[in-house]
């Protein structure tokens, strides 16, 4: 089995996750079912089908996280030292070459990825067409809508 790369961060904020989702979350729907139980006939009881779906999702998304952290390769990435050069973890400033728009992003895991935060799968298509380019380099990727030009313009790890 591969295992999966996760920036230190990443694998921190979902050990966050996991421990909130085990002494909150999971604590709090079992009360609710109980509570939903004592309410009397099950069948009719729509709190009780709501409390033990979301239970269900709860214990998915621990199942999920269980796995993923217990198989992943973490990797701090202020240790890489790569210079310029783009690889896993790096902080990567892009600027758009047919609109002139700026951009960062940081390569990370699959499963720490989210793009509200700017955190890009390694891959993802922007991330694989970055992979191995350095700062001051053009490249072009196909994105959805179309074919994408960029500059780097920056390159870090933090």
């Amino acid at each position: 089995m591969s295992r999966a790369p996760m920036t230190k961060t990443g694998s921190e904020r979902l050990r966050g996750e996991l421990d909130r989702l085990k002494s909150v979350e999971r604590p709090r729907i079992i009360a609710a079912i109980a509570e939903a139980r004592a309410h009397g006939d099950l069948k009719e009881n729509a709190e009780y089908h709501a409390a033990r779906e979301q239970q269900s999702f709860i214990e998915g998304r621990i199942g999920e996280l269980e796995g993923a952290l217990s198989t992943a390769e973490v990797i701090d990435v202020s240790k890489l030292g790569a210079g310029s050069k783009v690889v896993f973890g790096a902080t990567v400033d892009l600027e758009d070459e047919d609109s002139g728009e700026a951009v960062t992003y940081q390569i990370v895991g699959d499963l720490e990825a989210d793009i509200k935060q700017r955190l890009i799968a390694v891959s993802s298509p922007i991330a694989r067409a970055l992979i191995g380019k350095s700062e001051g380099d053009s490249f072009e990727f196909r994105a959805p809508n179309g074919v994408k030009h960029y500059e780097i313009t920056g390159v870090r790890y933090e």
